[in-house]
């Protein structure tokens, strides 16, 4: 299923393990005892024996933060703002989602929709509650404020600020809950955790290929995009002779192009998650080179600090990280300056796959890239549950990509090994991988295959659209109809050929509903629809402007009632590709916009002799002509009945109403 991503304030929110914030909070107010988690129980269980080894157990306790403090000071959520100095590391290997999370401290209106408004005074009960992404949907996770504690000493994320702030600890835990345990957060990677906070589509930057790194990262910045780096590998976290920490993970908080009394110079600046152990070589804290460059310049940028943050020469971040993730809601272009006005349309399929007997299970997904922007105009980006996957497990998925010029469901055979694929893509990451193509115009296939047992995953297809269609793409996107028409297959291809203005006259459009499907650019096999003239005036949704001419709301309304019609003809037609008009009765079912809508048999009969021919057939644009006058008459009711019983009308009334279909009508024409 193709839908569109919607923002995270009208996305459902899943609870996880079914638990209710609310209800549990009210209920431990009631009875005047804090919330004890028993899905993530005060336990060594929930940190795992691997972090716990050569530990004394038995001096472990899980204390919470009014305890700790005991009475000589009281604990805060957010002291002072939420920032990346709020955090320090502890004893698990979580710096893939510590720099991710204190990227994401700079993207204040993001982080606070994760934290949301939550405080140990207001109502407090002992239980808190952060969110995640998790295959496109936000994942409600809530814990206790109980932390692991050993010899008085933080076992994980150590607050600060005098041991006042908690937040990054309570969201730690909740993120070791929603991944199974803090063990299964020790060693990562940095794009799993940046779309967990995010739901975004990580672009991964070589840094062996020459690029501007000072004008990628303001441009990211610039779009809210969040910007991690990690060190080269060398098998084990350790600290190097220079400052920096081998096979770690960094927040890239800034880029600077200055000029020095003899060249200019390109800065990037960097934030450790330990909160400590800095670069000791150029551009370093204390380093010389800063008194190379003016002084006004120098006080904007130069902080001799022991947080964890500090400046490095581009051509050093390059000699000794080894990749650069830069992730935000859509793709972003970082090869210009300025931040682009590009617009994607983003198609996502859902589905579970399984890897059974040693035979390879797929699905397909079908997509269609429209003319006019054959540069880096497709990414794809699949995520997968389950979350607990151990970081030494292999990515569960495969994908490949197929070009072909007549889609029917094609047999796993057909995508061997010895047919190429213009490029598959696998992934070192745990729970997902990104790819980026430049596909020429035409219709493909992501073939995704299983390596495990059992996985769900969530395809998304990112598609770049001409900037012709920029416009109506804005237009669309905050519509009713966006979800129908973004996750169309053949919809990219039929809009990328329409005017500009999307301003035509009846007899303009239905010349493109000819050229389009008619002549096997976006559904080969999909049956023709009915005359424009006749949808027009059947639809349910009168022209805005009555002028003769389909504007820009006008054609996405209709449009998502083609596909919506067209859902249904192939869901329950038979297969042998017809549609009995027997069935009738299924498509006023399925048919979402007629929900509420009651069909008595007597008129079911009716229908059947009107749309149907001699062999009790129903074409596809009989269906749509049917569906859409239902729709339009039901309508029409609701909006002259007075009293929800009957029609009251004047002449001038009637005369204005469609003619009534007698039976003996001719059927609706085809297109030609």
């Amino acid at each position: 299923m193709a839908h569109n991503q919607e923002p995270l304030a009208k996305t459902p929110v899943i609870k996880f393990n079914g638990q209710d914030f609310t209800f549990l909070r009210d209920r431990c107010l009631s009875r005047g005892l804090p919330f004890e988690d028993e899905t993530f129980p005060a336990e060594p269980s929930s940190i795992g024996l691997h972090l716990l080894q050569g530990k004394d157990i038995s001096s472990l306790r899980w204390v919470r933060p009014k305890d700790i403090l005991n009475g000589k000071s009281e604990p805060h959520f957010i002291l002072e703002g939420a920032s990346r100095f709020d955090i320090q590391q502890g004893d698990a290997g979580d710096c893939w989602f510590l720099a991710a999370l204190g990227s994401l401290t700079l993207n204040q209106q993001h982080l606070q929709k994760i934290l949301m408004d939550q405080s140990f005074s207001h109502q407090y009960a002992g239980i808190f509650r952060f969110r995640f992404w998790q295959c496109g949907q936000w994942v409600e996770v809530v814990v206790d404020d109980r932390l692991p504690v050993l010899k008085k000493e933080y076992l994980f994320v150590r607050p600060r600020s005098n041991n006042q702030e908690f937040w990054p600890c309570l969201l730690e835990k909740a993120y070791a809950k929603f991944h199974g345990s803090y063990a299964n957060l020790h060693y990562g990677f940095l794009p799993d955790a940046l779309v967990d906070l995010t739901g975004g589509v990580v672009t991964n930057i070589d840094l062996n290929f020459p690029s501007d790194l000072v004008m990628m990262v303001k441009t990211a910045a610039k779009a809210g995009s969040l910007i991690t780096c990690a060190t080269l590998p060398t098998g084990v976290a350790r600290s190097l002779t220079n400052g920096l920490v081998s096979q770690h993970a960094y927040t890239v908080t800034g880029a600077e192009r200055i000029q020095t009394w003899r060249s200019w110079e390109d800065l990037i600046r960097l934030w450790n998650p330990w909160g400590h152990t800095e670069w000791r070589g150029r551009w370093s804290d204390e380093s010389l080179e800063w008194q190379k460059i003016p002084d006004q310049q120098r006080r904007q940028l130069h902080e001799n600090k022991e947080d964890g943050e500090f400046w490095m020469s581009c051509q050093d971040f390059r000699d000794n990280f080894s990749c650069l993730h830069i992730c935000n809601q859509f793709p972003v272009s970082l090869n210009q300056g300025n931040v682009p006005h590009e617009r994607w349309f983003q198609m996502m399929f859902k589905n579970t796959l399984s890897h059974a007997e040693g035979l390879s299970r797929d699905t397909q997904s079908i997509f269609s890239v429209p003319e006019g922007m054959e540069s880096n105009n497709t990414i794809m980006s699949i995520n997968t549950i389950p979350q607990n996957l151990k970081a030494k497990d292999k990515f569960p998925l495969s994908l490949s990509v197929f070009k072909f010029q007549h889609y029917q469901k094609l047999p796993p055979t057909f995508f061997s090994k010895f047919r190429n694929a213009i490029e598959g893509i696998s992934s070192k990451n745990r729970g997902s991988l990104t790819k980026r193509y430049s596909l020429s115009p035409g219709t493909y296939v992501a073939v995704t295959s299983a390596h495990s047992e059992t996985v769900e995953f969530l395809l998304r297809i990112f598609l770049k659209m001409p900037d012709g269609l920029g416009s109506l793409n804005a237009s669309l996107a905050s519509g009713r109809c966006a979800a129908r028409l973004l996750g169309t297959e053949g919809a990219p291809v039929f809009l990328s050929r329409l005017d500009q203005e999307l301003n035509l006259d009846a007899a303009q459009l239905q010349n493109l509903l000819n050229q389009e499907l008619l002549t096997g650019k976006v559904r080969p096999h999909q049956p023709p629809v009915p005359t424009l003239l006749l949808l027009l005036n059947q639809s349910s949704v009168p022209p805005l402007k009555v002028n003769g001419r389909l504007e820009q709301e006008e054609f996405a309304r209709l449009w998502g009632r083609l596909v919506h019609c067209q859902r249904v003809f192939q869901n329950i037609q038979s297969h042998s590709g017809v549609f009995l008009s027997l069935d009738l009765w299924k498509a006023v079912r399925d048919a979402g916009f007629l929900a509420g809508i009651s069909v008595s048999n007597e008129l079911l009969d009716l229908m059947t002799l009107r749309y149907g021919d001699n062999s009790g057939r129903v074409s596809f644009p009989s269906l749509v002509c049917l569906l859409l006058r239902l729709e339009a008459m039901a309508k029409t009711f609701q909006n002259l009945s007075k009293d929800g019983k009957g029609l009251y009308l004047t002449e001038m009334e009637v005369r204005c109403l469609p003619f009534p279909d007698t039976g003996h009508s001719p059927r609706p024409p085809l297109l030609s």
